[in-house]
């Protein structure tokens, strides 16, 4: 990501703001000082284009493969709103994918498995969102990139270690460590799927299973970290393009599941994931 690209972004934090709110220079959610803190998120067409973009390519992502919602939107969402209403928006977003996915592939979900993953999952989600809470805005920014690309690489390594061996035990302890992972992340980064992801290679998850079972823990755990953190003000018009780009990434995912390899949207995935983290990293790093 080029330095005019990021000062693009730093630009724009200004933006996506509710006109109501674009005397204060601050976006907030309501009830929560915190949020949105030094940026906002207006309706200038520009940076809502940029945010639709983002949701589209995420959903597209989580369709194909099963997850990769917030992995792909997440560091492009944190880039254009801020750390903290980035996040938000993540999450909530994340969840209406999640559903609608969902939607389509309930019948595969594993359901006992799903449970002991969202028990220690749900739990995590309130010390995460007090910690979001505190920390300063361009120290989370820098925590969910390196979130992101930290996750990637662990993950493919995890990958290449387990390859081609049987299929390992779902242990209880990696199964709560899993979720509580899982919902701590969520809350903090907006990027719980690397936790998800790492546990069905170690334990060689069947992927219609996990990519099913993934869904419901998105959906339980995004809602739940609304639930506890709110959602942030942005104007009708974001929120419109952000539900159409959704809808349009979920519909062109399931033209596009029977026609790519998972291996090549794997691909694809992870590349526009770890470019969106290195850049946030950097942009946290500069400043915010």
């Amino acid at each position: 990501m080029s330095s005019a690209v990021i000062a693009w972004c730093n630009t724009r934090r200004v933006l996506l703001m509710p006109s109501s709110a674009a005397g204060s220079g601050v976006s907030r959610v309501a009830g929560d000082p915190a949020v949105g803190e030094g940026r906002g998120v207006s309706g200038a067409w520009l940076p809502t284009l940029g945010l639709a973009a983002a949701v589209a390519a995420g959903a597209v992502t989580q369709r194909v493969t099963g997850l990769g919602f917030s992995l792909v939107a997440a560091p492009f969402l944190v880039l254009l709103a801020g750390p903290v209403t980035g996040v938000l928006v993540a999450n909530a977003l994340g969840v209406a994918v999640a559903l609608l996915v969902l939607g389509q592939v309930y019948r595969h979900v594993d359901l006992r498995r799903g449970v002991l993953l969202l028990v220690p999952a749900l739990a995590a989600v309130v010390p995460g969102a007090l910690l979001a809470r505190v920390v300063p805005a361009a120290v989370l920014q820098v925590l969910v990139g390196g979130t992101v690309v930290l996750s990637l690489l662990a993950v493919l390594a995890l990958g290449r270690w387990v390859a081609g061996g049987p299929p390992g035990p779902a242990r209880p302890g990696t199964t709560v460590v899993a979720g509580a992972a899982t919902g701590f992340l969520t809350a903090t980064a907006g990027v719980g799927g690397p936790a998800l992801t790492a546990y069905a290679v170690a334990t060689r998850w069947p992927q219609l299973a996990f990519a099913a079972t993934a869904q419901l823990c998105f959906a339980a755990v995004g809602a739940t970290a609304v639930a506890v953190r709110g959602l942030p003000v942005l104007p009708a018009t974001t929120w419109a393009a952000a539900a159409a780009a959704l809808a349009a990434g979920v519909v062109g995912g399931t033209a596009l599941s029977p026609r790519v390899p998972p291996a090549v949207a794997r691909t694809g995935a992870l590349a526009v994931a770890l470019a969106g983290g290195l850049a946030t990293v950097v942009d946290g790093l500069l400043g915010g």
